[in-house]
């Protein structure tokens, strides 16, 4: 009788917590930051297949840039094919920062004192993802005031002629230094997040580890090299 009392008294549990959401959960988040990184690479691809036409002259640059206004008509609207890709891309960019700021806090929250010795196994663009995150958002900031806006082009901008901008931009040692930096920046952050993202989408495993890191090399150097054979060429010019 005694134990029966003493057993009622005790506290009763507290209701069991409701599952956690998809992004709230750290595999939600890392899922997220995975997709938006690969619709990330998809748009550097096509954008560095469109930024060689430059070696073509500026009537084939120029009827690109026009391209890219009127792509998708005549179902969509002058430039509705354009800021729909805007928006995908920007919310790929939003999703991926804010997704990799969450993960970085949800670290330092779990291990507040830093190892004393940093793993040997961690590369140079791992141990650089972060910075190399805010290089990249501060250059995305200053490429669009420079190429679409024209708010900080050096010269006069020519709305309509992206290939005179380009050589315009190019022929400042700073709008050189900004995109080259920000070029390598890239080359880091595609090298060990393209690896990452097969990790965690569940492509990656043992027998597929060497594959993809010579892929994600191979992507890195041909992308870097890529974007920045531009301003090297109008530097020597052979773009001019």
């Amino acid at each position: 009788m005694a134990l029966a009392t003493k057993t009622d008294r005790r506290t009763p549990r507290p209701p069991a917590a409701p599952t956690r959401g998809f992004w709230a959960s750290t595999i939600g988040k890392k899922t997220v930051m995975a997709v938006s990184g690969l619709i990330m690479l998809a748009y550097l691809v096509a954008h560095v297949a469109g930024n060689l036409k430059v070696f073509f002259g500026p009537e084939e640059f120029n009827a690109y840039g026009h391209w890219l206004r009127v792509m998708g008509a005549p179902v969509l609207h002058h430039h509705w094919g354009l800021w729909l890709a805007r928006i995908v891309l920007l919310t790929a960019v939003v999703a991926h920062a804010v997704s990799a700021y969450q993960l970085s806090r949800r670290d330092l929250r779990a291990r507040p004192t830093a190892y004393a010795h940093r793993r040997r196994r961690s590369s140079y663009a791992t141990r650089t993802m972060r910075w190399g995150g805010v290089i990249l958002a501060l250059f995305i900031v200053w490429h669009v005031l420079d190429l679409t806006t024209g708010t900080v082009h050096p010269g006069g901008f020519e709305d309509g002629k992206p290939y005179q901008n380009v050589v315009d931009t190019f022929s400042t040692w700073y709008g050189d230094v900004i995109y080259i930096v920000a070029m390598l920046a890239v080359g880091l952050h595609v090298r060990h997040g393209f690896w990452s993202a097969a990790q965690t989408l569940g492509v990656g495993n043992a027998r597929r580890e060497r594959v993809l890191r010579i892929l994600a090399d191979a992507l890195a150097l041909v992308l870097t090299a890529g974007f920045v054979s531009v301003p090297v060429a109008v530097m020597t010019g052979v773009v001019s």
